[in-house]
Order: structure tokens, then C-alpha cells, then sequence
């Protein structure tokens, strides 16, 4: 029998049995089947506020009334398991609170023995009130209310889904997830606005953020380094949205990007030697497509003889080399002072010795000061771009730099753009879910006032797609060879002549 039943049918038990008037509710029902022992609910109804205001004098057995006795009774006798489930996690939730309540703030306690304690008080809290659940039911119980008082209530679950790659919570009651790229509504939600405020307020603590009516919208990450993007009222009119993108716990890596179909090995072999030869190298893309996990993965290319700065407005690259120093910036505070841009970050990791500099993203007029670098000494560095080509990409870097304040003519801009950028990777998402990179382009240099680009690869979309509506192109040479391949030669690294052979080529040499 599934557990609405059986609390359905003791209740009408409980109900029959005890008279008129006299409904007892879940707590009473744990009570008579389980003989005269109290309840964690009866135990703590003195402690309740008299709404009258008056003193509550001797303790008072907890009577409810009965279903009979509301309007609409059959539509509130259908829900009553489910409502019944919910007040016994949250009277479960209430207890383990007044219980370890001061090691919740307990610096000294690690976050597993916390866990630990609090599923053993869960199991002795639930076992007080007596109520027959098989063994999967109890665990579940004590799954959800632990992931509610220590974890972040129904997205905890879906955290720990390595299939969810993108968690969006529209409103408190609907919850999208990403899959495989493709998007669907979860059973999820939240118990109320309060609820989802609650884990909002408990992420955004946990880095330094606050999020409230005077700041309603944040940027912020979680232990592991998904980013989290919250908004709530007045700005967001359906109630407070959460937004939370995955980082996988385990960083990919190019082996793995090859297996996704999102680079070639001729590529990940080109690549390999771009990021040791230090050429100044941009990943181009829209939102969601991949970049920081491509950066990701350029980086793990870096010798790990290099000393490498990286600065982030939430940190979330996963830099696998050990000498590294990670910048993160900082927004005001409630007074407006305190802030920390990644403008500042930037001039002052010049002061840093870096052998390498990643910036996670340039969005504003940092990406003047990241152009210098890349043009006074600081090879080698990293970083990304939004913009849907690597056409766009250039004209997103003029107008970033415009943003800097400096009345600088255009020509200029593009002349430091030519001689500081080596490389743009762009990165796509296709519609079919797929992350590919789509261009791996060079910048040669200037002609008149253009900032000429090549392209070394392009993805074919000519091969057309699937049954299943998935590309089945891939990236492919261009055939034609990059200038800074002689920069290869003078440093000593080898790339394979076939790395830059056009398909039709290769095709006539086998």
C-alpha cells in the first residue's frame, strides 16, 4: 500500500476511534498507533503563541477539526496524505533546527560530521513520531529534509545529477532543467517564496554576496564553481528566478572534447602547440556554449614551469596546474564602497610577475588593459569574448575598448587588436545541442583599415544531419597554413604536415 493510503486509511482510523470533535491529525494518529508516547508536535504545542494573548496555562492535548467539518471536505480529504507528508518534514526540519542549531554556525564543525549528526538526530526525530513508513519512505524523508536544513532544498537533487548541465528556476513552483542540451520541466519545486528565497540567500552568503530589495539581482557560485545568477522582486515580477549552470566535478578535458565531437585531434594537436608557443589566444561565443570549459582546457596546455594569474568576476575556471593565483572581483557594498573590478584586477596582476593571464571573460574596458598586456611583454595569455563569429568578435573588442573611456580613433583600436591577438577560437552551439567549435581563425594583421582574418578551420556543415536531426559534419582544415606556424619553428615545436591538409587533399593522397 503506498504511503497516502496508509496515512489516508489511519487517519479515517484514528478519526472513527476517537469521537467527535476530536480528530487527532498526524501527530495524534503517530500517537495512537504507537500507544500514550508524545510526539515531537505535541511536545512542542505550549511552546506555540496563544493567538488571544492569553497565559496557555496547562498543556492541552493537540486537537485539530475534523475534515467533516470544512467546506469542501472531499477535495481536502484528497489532499490531506500529501499535506500531512509535508507537515511531518517540516516538523522533522523544525526539530533538527532547535537540536544543532548552534553547530549549524559552528566554524570548527567540517560539513560531512555536520551531515553525519544531522541524519542520525533526522532518524531519532522521525522515529519519535511513529508513523509507518517502508524503508524507501524513510529515506527519502530523511533525504529531504536534510537537503532542506544543509543543502539547498528540491535542486539539491538535481546538482547531484551528473546529466543536468543547467538548473533554471523560473518561479518557486517551476524548475527546468538542461539535459543533453535539450531543455524539460522537472517534478521539482519549492514549498513556497520563502523557501526559494531561503537557498538564494544561503548560496549567495557563502561567497561574499548579498541579495536583497536595495541589490536584487546577483552574480555568484557554488563550492564547486557552477555559477549562479539570482534575481528576485521587484525585478523579477513572477517571484525570485535562479539560475545555475553546472561545472562538471571532474574538469573535462581535450580527450573528452574530442569524444564530444567538439574538436578534431588535428585540432586539439594545433591548439596544443598555439597555447606552448604563448600566442595570444581568444575564445568567441555565445551564452551557454562552452567557453570557459574550452578555456578550461587550453589552460591545461600551459607548461607547469609557468606562474599563472587568472581573474574572474565569480571564480570558475579549474586551472589544473599548481602555481596559480586566482583573482576574483568584488562588488560594493551596502554603502556603495568597496569595489574591486576586473579592470583593477588586471592592472595589478601586471605587478604580479605572470607568466600567463587569464581573464574569464572581458565585457567592459578591461579589455583595453588586456590588449596592453598582450602587447607589452605578457605572451601567452587567455581569454573570452561573446560575440557570434570571429568577425564579430574583432568589432565586440572595438567596441569593449570604447567602453574604457579613452577617446581613442578606430584605427588604433584595431591596430592594437591586429598586433595583440593571435588566435580566435569560436565556439557554437548548434541546434541540435552540440557544442562545436566552428572557426579556428588567425589574425594576420592590417590592410588599410580592416583587421584581416583566416580561417584554418571551419566546421562542414555540408555533411548535412541525422535521422535523429544531429549534425554529422565535423571541423576541417581549410588548407591553408597559418603564418605563426613559423613562430613554431623557431621555438622547436613540431606540428604533423597533415594537421593542416584540406579534406580533398588527404582524400587524394590515400
Amino acid at each position: 500500500m503506498k504511503l497516502s493510503e496508509r496515512l489516508r486509511a489511519a487517519e479515517d482510523k484514528v478519526e472513527a476511534s476517537s469521537g467527535p470533535g476530536e480528530n487527532l491529525g498526524l501527530g495524534g494518529f503517530a500517537a495512537a498507533q504507537g500507544g500514550p508516547k508524545p510526539t515531537f508536535a505535541e511536545s512542542t504545542q505550549q511552546a506555540r503563541p496563544n493567538p488571544a494573548g492569553k497565559p496557555s496555562g496547562a498543556a492541552k492535548p493537540h486537537t485539530s477539526v475534523k475534515l467533516s467539518d470544512l467546506p469542501d471536505s472531499p477535495k481536502l480529504r484528497a489532499q490531506q496524505p500529501v499535506d500531512a507528508f509535508a507537515a511531518l518534514k517540516q516538523r522533522a526540519a523544525t526539530a533538527l533546527f532547535e537540536r544543532l542549531g548552534a553547530r549549524f554556525n559552528d566554524s570548527s564543525v567540517s560539513e560531512q560530521e555536520l551531515r553525519s549528526t544531522a541524519r542520525e538526530e533526522l532518524i531519532r526525530i522521525i522515529d519519535a513520531e511513529q508513523v509507518p513508513l517502508s524503508a524507501d519512505e524513510r529515506s527519502r524523508l530523511v533525504a529531504d529534509v536534510a537537503d532542506d536544513v544543509l543543502g539547498y532544498g528540491p535542486l539539491q537533487r538535481l546538482l547531484d545529477d551528473p546529466e543536468v548541465t543547467e538548473i533554471m528556476v523560473n518561479r518557486m513552483d517551476q524548475i527546468y532543467v538542461e539535459r543533453k542540451g535539450k531543455l524539460t520541466l522537472t517534478d521539482s519545486g519549492f514549498s513556497s517564496e520563502d523557501h526559494l528565497r531561503r537557498v538564494i540567500e544561503r548560496i549567495v552568503s557563502k561567497v561574499g554576496r548579498r541579495i536583497d530589495e536595495s541589490s536584487p539581482l546577483v552574480d555568484a557560485r557554488l563550492e564547486d564553481g557552477s555559477r549562479v545568477n539570482a534575481v528576485i522582486p521587484p525585478l523579477a515580477v513572477g517571484g525570485s528566478s535562479l539560475t545555475i549552470r553546472k561545472f562538471s566535478k571532474i574538469p573535462l578535458t581535450v580527450r573528452n572534447l574530442i569524444d564530444f565531437g567538439t574538436l578534431t585531434p588535428e585540432m586539439a594537436e594545433l591548439l596544443n602547440a598555439c597555447v606552448k608557443a604563448k600566442l595570444n589566444i581568444i575564445v568567441s561565443g555565445g551564452t551557454g556554449t562552452g567557453k570557459t570549459t574550452l578555456l578550461n582546457v587550453l589552460s591545461s596546455f600551459i607548461p607547469e614551469d609557468n606562474r599563472i594569474v587568472t581573474i574572474e568576476d565569480a571564480v570558475e575556471l579549474q586551472i589544473q596546474q599548481q602555481h596559480v593565483v586566482r583573482l576574483e572581483s568584488r562588488p560594493p557594498n551596502t554603502e556603495g564602497k568597496g569595489e574591486v573590478t576586473i579592470r583593477e584586477l588586471l592592472r595589478n596582476s601586471l605587478r604580479m610577475r605572470p607568466d600567463r593571464i587569464v581573464v574569464g571573460e572581458v565585457r567592459g574596458g578591461e579589455s583595453l588593459d588586456m590588449l596592453q598586456a598582450m602587447n607589452t611583454g605578457h605572451d601567452g595569455s587567455l581569454s573570452t569574448v561573446h560575440s557570434n563569429s570571429p568577425r564579430d568578435a574583432v568589432a565586440r573588442l572595438e567596441t569593449l575598448v570604447l567602453m574604457a573611456g579613452m577617446d581613442l580613433p578606430l584605427r588604433a583600436i584595431r591596430e592594437q587588436i591586429a598586433s595583440a591577438v593571435n588566435l580566435i577560437i569560436q565556439i557554437s552551439r548548434l541546434r541540435d545541442g552540440t557544442r562545436r567549435i566552428t572557426h579556428v581563425t588567425e589574425v594576420q594583421g592590417m590592410e588599410g583599415d580592416i583587421v584581416t582574418l583566416q580561417d584554418a578551420f571551419v566546421f562542414d556543415y555540408s555533411a548535412g544531419v541525422d535521422a535523429h536531426g544531429m549534425f554529422l559534419g565535423r571541423p576541417v582544415p581549410t588548407g591553408i597554413r597559418p603564418r605563426f606556424i613559423d613562430r613554431f619553428d623557431d621555438l622547436g615545436i613540431r606540428v604533423s604536415p597533415g594537421v593542416f591538409a584540406a579534406p580533398l587533399a588527404t582524400a587524394e593522397r590515400t
